[in-house]
């Protein structure tokens, strides 16, 4: 059986520590809640855009469909624009 959850000691900056405990404080939460809650927010936010990343990477490698940087930078430099450019399209690699 594994545990519900397991201790991590952190280093925080003065100034986030105040923080945290005021916001604790306010919220009438612990700050080990604030902070689990913070890192949990973070981790998988980071792992789900590392994950669509790799894939992207993947897809890449394998010739997948891809647009130019050269046409999405001319695409967005057209933002705003009088005659703004279509959005490009994906071509073969």
């Amino acid at each position: 059986m594994m545990p519900k959850s397991a201790v991590a000691t952190v280093r925080l900056k003065p100034e986030v520590r105040e923080k945290l405990g005021a916001l604790a404080r306010d919220t009438k939460r612990s700050t080990s809640h604030l902070a689990s809650e913070a890192i949990e927010t973070y981790v998988n936010f980071n792992a789900w855009q590392v994950a669509h990343i790799r894939a992207a990477l993947e897809e890449d490698e394998a010739g997948g469909p891809a647009v130019s940087h050269e046409d999405v930078a001319q695409w967005m430099q057209s933002w705003g624009a009088d005659r703004e450019l279509p959005r490009p399209r994906p071509k073969k690699s």
